[in-house]
């Protein structure tokens, strides 16, 4: 059995910077990975999925381009042009991280299953069988999670996608099916739509984005089926079977028993961490509902010295959030503890166009906890630069202390909706009133400019 000072099982979003850092303090390291460096967000989330994005903003822009005087003819997608693209940039990602890894003297990188033996013990089994135990006082796991599977009659029979196995296509779907209109299928279905394809959401719930308020999900509703997207809403799934032409859906609505044929199925009903071959009971570490490993503020499970950070500790399943958690465990370790769990504010976006930008509560939020609110409201088509740039779906929607006038949330669903929240992310963090935004100048002609007016629109909630 090998000592090292550390281990770090799955090298993501937290785990990548924090072996870094413990390797910068002398600390002898062992890393283990299974697959590839970087987590979802390299290899088939965020940076993936917004490089995609971009074409398929730049293809809508394209065949629009009419509605603001230029005429670009015929707009096709080159689909294995744009996949080649998107690969080559993922790769660039993984290497670095890789190479970086393996310069490192005090990092040693394993590339392997990682499972626990005893309380602070782990096996390494690597592809050919060969096996190697290693130990440390301190383990870290970063593993992440996987798209969900759904217990549907005959999906074992067909060939479906996840939001992981998408990205292996070579060509555009002529007719993809999304299961789910969360934040994932929104903007895969909104993305595909662009570049081509035709494109059918169903959800169960009565909403697209459930967790959002319901002018929320109705504006989004509007948008995407301005786009020509298929939207079933109160959709529950019943079964699915190959076909001829290649995938059949029989889901009940409203009662009525319904069947819609497509070329390619994708799953985006959530996710579920990969916790499943850690063998965490033998190490005697508590899990939560579904598999989530359980962790304390400080992101310490119940087993001193083992650490769970990044989308496998459950709570919001965001990039920033996992390098949120590497700062914690790095104060934790190495300075004060002043960081931990219980009061951060967390921001998110979804990246379709427009953009949800979110930070802090929400309306639906405020009337849950019974939080007396003010709102400021404007819709995007009274803003000057959403006009001229002819991108006037969506709203600013800003909740509001009555008493002292600070922001305690925002919503902006409007171009460039995740720069402008963090714009409110910021004010709310300096505890500035809606009147200092009112009152600011802000150049003009730009999206923040807006916050001018917006915040002239000051009313209680309906």
């Amino acid at each position: 059995m090998e000592k090292f000072d550390a281990i770090i099982i799955g090298i993501g979003q937290a785990g990548n910077p924090l072996a870094s850092t413990l390797a910068s303090k002398g600390l002898k390291t062992a890393v283990v990975e299974r697959e590839h460096p970087g987590g979802s967000c390299i290899n088939y989330g965020c940076t993936p999925t917004k490089i995609m994005i971009a074409s398929a903003a730049a293809s809508y822009s394209a065949k629009n381009a009419q509605e603001i005087g230029i005429d670009v003819g015929s707009v096709q997608t080159d689909f294995r042009k744009l996949k080649h693209r998107r690969d080559k940039l993922v790769q660039a990602w993984r290497d670095g991280i890789e190479d970086r890894l393996e310069k490192e003297e005090h990092i040693t990188l394993l590339r392997g299953e990682a499972t626990f033996s005893d309380k602070k013990v782990i096996t390494v089994t690597f592809d050919q069988g060969a096996k190697r135990e290693i130990t440390a006082d301190k383990i870290f796991i970063n593993v992440g999670t996987s798209p969900r599977k759904p217990d549907l009659e005959g999906l074992k029979d067909v060939s479906y996608l996840t939001s992981k196995t998408i990205m292996d296509l070579d060509e555009l779907p002529e007719h993809l099916l999304i299961l789910g209109g969360g934040y994932i299928g929104l903007e895969f279905g909104q993305m595909y739509a662009r570049l081509g394809s035709k494109v059918t959401i169903l959800q169960q719930d009565s909403q697209l984005a459930p967790r959002e308020d319901k002018d929320v999900a109705d504006a989004i509703q509007h948008f995407m089926q301005k786009e020509g997207i298929n939207i079933s809403l109160r959709a529950t799934t019943n079964s699915v079977q190959r076909t001829d032409q290649g995938i059949a859906l029989h889901y009940d609505q409203g009662g009525e028993e319904k069947t819609i044929n497509g070329s390619h199925l994708l799953l985006a009903i959530g996710t579920t961490p990969n916790t499943a071959a850690l063998g965490l009971d033998i190490a005697g570490i508590r899990q939560v509902e579904h598999g989530y490993i359980e962790v304390n503020r400080y992101l310490e499970t119940n087993q001193k010295g083992v650490f769970a950070l990044g989308d496998c500790k459950g709570g919001p399943e965001f990039t920033h959030v996992s390098y949120d958690d590497f700062r914690i465990v790095k104060d934790y370790i190495f300075g004060e503890q002043r960081r931990n769990l219980d009061d951060r504010t967390i921001p998110y976006t979804m990246f379709t166009k427009p953009e949800l930008g979110r930070v802090g509560l929400s309306e639906n939020q405020a009337r849950e906890k019974e939080i007396p609110y003010n709102i400021a409201f404007m819709p995007m088509k009274n803003v000057a630069r959403a006009i001229e740039a002819n991108r006037t779906e969506g709203f600013l929607k800003v909740i509001l202390n009555p008493d002292t006038g600070t922001l305690l949330g925002a919503t902006c669903l409007a171009e460039e909706g995740g720069e402008l929240m963090s714009m409110l992310q910021i004010a709310m963090m300096g505890k500035l009133t809606f009147q200092q935004l009112r009152d600011a100048i802000f150049a003009h002609p730009t999206y923040a400019e807006a916050f001018n007016n917006l915040f002239s629109t000051i009313k209680g909630p309906d």
